[in-house]
């Protein structure tokens, strides 16, 4: 095990053996809205249904809306991170399919080893689980560097507009291979996953979601050699698809570092 030598420029949180890490995303009331209006999107820092703390903005490397006329960044004032629930405040543009997309600042979680055995497990990190296992670590506690990269696409008007493909460069993504404004129940979804912008293969994948409140199924698929995964949009509902891609360092007093990404839309 490496010497705890923590660097002084970020954080060390330390938590009970209960806890679990909180996963990111980007949810709106409706992902259909209307052009030139103004709509409060929500950022969940917990689970898809709940927040459970905000993100504040220093914490933010990057915020940035891809639309019919390219990509730009957000002002520092559309964020608000005053309750348990990040909202970020836009006003739509012209007709057409937008991604906004978040990018967070790394920081360190230091987990006894039950604690981050059982994250792995949970979380859905199973090969990090079975290399410890492999490895004879299971019983070794870990110090975790992480980040959250998180993207949502949402439709404004009836014209569906390109640009929704273009990766917006952050070290974790899931970028779709489809416009989901142009697909509908029962067809299928295909994106692909990237790690430092280079395609993420044997990648485990996550797709749920929540209609009318209620949780839609998580599924679970591997990327393909070209980082490429595909779900059934089995239901109408609003829908997520994430990934979190794990390594082991040889840093000091890091062991393992983690990007988590996620993507929502809608599908009616």
């Amino acid at each position: 095990m490496k010497k705890r030598a923590v660097s002084s420029t970020l954080a060390l949180v330390v938590v009970v053996s209960t806890l679990y890490a909180h996963e990111l995303f980007i949810k709106l009331d409706t992902y259909f809205l209307e052009p030139d209006s103004e709509v409060r999107v929500l950022i969940l820092n917990g689970t898809f249904a709940l927040s459970e703390n905000s993100i504040t903005a220093d914490r933010v490397v990057d915020i940035s809306l891809l639309g019919p006329d390219g990509v730009s960044p957000l002002e520092p004032e559309a964020w608000n991170a005053a309750t348990d629930t990040t909202y970020v405040t836009l006003q739509t543009g012209p007709p057409g399919t937008y991604v906004l997309g978040i990018s967070t600042a790394s920081r360190l979680i230091e987990l006894d080893a039950e604690s981050f055995n059982e994250y792995l497990e949970h979380d859905g990190i199973p090969d990090i689980l079975e290399a410890r296992r492999a490895t004879g670590k299971l019983g070794e506690d870990a110090v975790e560097r992480y980040s959250k990269h998180v993207k949502a696409v949402y439709q404004v008007g009836g014209t569906r507009t390109s640009g929704w493909s273009r990766a917006l460069g952050y070290p974790a993504e899931v970028v779709p291979l489809a416009n989901p404004y142009r697909l509908g129940v029962g067809q299928e979804f295909a994106v692909r996953c990237l790690v430092s912008g280079e395609p993420a293969a044997n990648q485990l994948v996550v797709a749920g979601g929540e209609q009318e409140g209620q949780a839609i199924e998580e599924r679970e698929a591997r990327t393909d050699e070209e980082g490429v995964v595909r779900f059934t949009l089995e239901r109408a509902g609003k829908w997520y698809v994430k990934f979190i891609h794990m390594t082991e360092t040889e840093e000091e007093g890091v062991d393992y570092e983690s990007n988590w990404a996620t993507l929502t839309f809608e599908v009616r």
